[in-house]
């Protein structure tokens, strides 16, 4: 009943927006105040569909209807989010759609301005609150799957890029706007990693778009080890097409598979399997409600909701906890830039 008296502002309607943002809302039964796009008929169409009550004219209007109710969702380019914090009123609750801006410089500047604000925020990392990626922290919080030593994530999919025309003038792409879930997946299970290894490269295909295949080394030490390989232009059918997340533990193991990424965006099934060495000799399909999109985005507005309500309390995605993901995404591209050792070199 305390959720229903919440209203969320909408800043941004975009394709995120539209196929995540209202949808899960409308599914957690979560109140839309109102909505704000550049492009006033996007935002009118959108209010329709969703039965939001207004539309406001501009970013500010759509700011002078906040109240003590209110929570901002922010779905923006990165290089804009600076600009519209700067607006939004102090002690403010806000949910700021991915990345934390476009680098960690720029991250870092969006953490000292909510600090300054006293702007409760948080990023929009939402595959954290994924329905499976739920059902797996279940098992390891009760100690199921013993110490995690292992996380595997492997995407070898073909992605429509053209539905994101604004992907094509970025000098960073693929870690930026996808793996970087995944390494924020990584430090929400194992914490921050010692040191990060990575390559970024292009595609003969997609030569408009910086980079659209990563391998990431995410470093903990001589016994744990989270790998994440991505490859978004396997386009050669659908047979071999496969995006999983595998964590492994002393105990036993979890194996994920993420069905949206296949096929995109009409996607498959997720599967969400495991095994327990004291229980089964071999692995157990579990079924799980619901998915990353739109499901996940519960999750999120969840933490800022129950940050608007409890005074003391710090969202789990708070951009204090989330400038770490950033650091670790400016290493992996720090690293793949200045590359590896050539052997060739060591022979003479």
């Amino acid at each position: 009943m305390r959720q229903k008296a919440i209203e969320i502002i909408s800043i941004g309607g975009g394709g995120i927006v539209k196929d995540a943002h209202l949808p899960a809302y409308k599914i957690a039964g979560y109140k839309v105040k109102g909505i704000f796009d550049i492009d006033i008929t996007k935002a009118q169409k959108l209010a329709e569909e969703f039965e939001i009550s207004t539309v406001y004219e501009s970013v500010t209007d759509a700011i002078k209807d906040f109240d003590d109710r209110s929570i901002f969702d922010l779905a923006v380019p990165g290089k804009e989010i600076l600009g519209i914090l700067e607006q939004i009123p102090n002690n403010s609750v806000i949910l700021i759609q991915k990345p934390m801006g476009e680098d960690l410089k720029m991250a870092k500047k969006i953490l000292e301005l909510c600090r300054r604000k006293n702007l409760k925020a948080g990023i929009n990392f939402q595959l954290r609150y994924a329905p499976y990626i739920s059902k797996a922290r279940a098992l390891i919080n009760d100690g199921k799957l013993g110490e995690i030593h292992d996380i595997e994530i492997n995407v070898n999919v073909f992605t429509p890029w053209h539905l994101w025309d604004f992907l094509k003038s970025l000098p960073r792409m693929e870690i930026l706007y996808h793996s970087i879930h995944y390494i924020d997946l990584v430090r929400s299970f194992m914490g921050d990693p010692k040191k990060v290894y990575a390559k970024s490269i292009k595609h003969p295909e997609s030569k408009e778009l910086a980079q659209v295949r990563s391998s990431i080394i995410m470093d903990y030490g001589a016994y744990k080890r989270a790998n994440i390989l991505t490859n978004h232009n396997h386009g050669y059918a659908q047979k071999y097409q496969r995006s999983f997340i595998k964590i492994e533990g002393t105990r036993g193991a979890v194996r994920i598979e993420i069905g949206v990424l296949k096929n995109y965006p009409n996607g498959s099934k997720d599967r969400f399997e495991y095994i327990l060495f004291d229980k089964h000799k071999d692995w157990q399909d579990e079924p799980v409600e619901g998915t990353w999109f739109p499901h996940a985005f519960i999750g999120s507005m969840q933490e800022m909701i129950t940050a608007r309500q409890i005074l003391e309390y710090i969202p789990d995605n708070s951009v204090q906890d989330c400038i770490h993901t950033m650091a670790a995404v400016e290493a992996a591209y720090i690293s793949s830039k200045e590359g590896g050792i050539n052997p060739s070199l060591l022979e003479v």
